[in-house]
């Protein structure tokens, strides 16, 4: 348990029977009420992001999530599996709980696993990953605009605007919290 004065970024908290992330906090001070905490949570298990106010001074459970490092190994249907790289012990996770993350996901790359107890909330991907492009439009020469951009499809079935330059078969480096292009890929 932590003093409600005691919530930092990052934090994982529970409470109404889920567990958030917190994002954001604010310490505000008021004559009426006293000491107010109003935070910016991610519910770990949804998804979803609420705000919330704590009154100062109050007590707070707080949540042990577990990260642990593993490899994203392979596809089987709607199952995924990951596997540690120091125990070497398998998980699987369905298509379902981490559809978003598959955007992103190629096999052999590194992910951090989220666990609470026995129960897997989810993924956390490195900031920046790269794909390859399968399939973009054709060169549009004479093109002169500024940040002209073109749809592309990625080797994971991702569907991104890039620059007019990029063609089949390069790769390039996307980012996993926005979905957009960042840069090309270094060689």
């Amino acid at each position: 348990m932590i003093n409600t004065n005691e919530i930092r970024n990052g934090m994982t908290i529970q409470f109404d029977g889920n567990i958030y992330q917190v994002i954001e906090f604010q310490h505000m001070k008021t004559a009426k009420a006293g000491a107010i905490m109003q935070t910016k949570l991610r519910n770990l298990r949804t998804g979803t992001v609420i705000y919330k106010n704590f009154n100062g001074g109050i007590n707070i459970d707080t949540a042990e999530v577990v990260k642990s490092q593993m490899q994203y190994l392979y596809a089987s249907g709607d199952m995924h599996v990951f596997m540690n790289m120091e125990t070497y012990e398998q998980i699987e996770l369905d298509k379902s709980r981490i559809e978003n993350e598959l955007n992103f996901l190629t096999e052999g790359m590194m992910v951090t696993v989220m666990s609470y107890g026995e129960e897997i909330l989810g993924l956390e991907l490195p900031d920046k990953v790269e794909l390859e492009i399968i399939e973009t439009a054709g060169d549009a020469r004479g093109n002169t605009a500024s940040n002209a951009q073109k749809e592309a499809l990625t080797n994971t079935g991702f569907k991104l605007l890039v620059p007019l330059f990029i063609k089949n078969g390069e790769k390039i480096v996307v980012s996993t919290s926005t979905g957009k292009y960042d840069s090309r890929a270094k060689q």
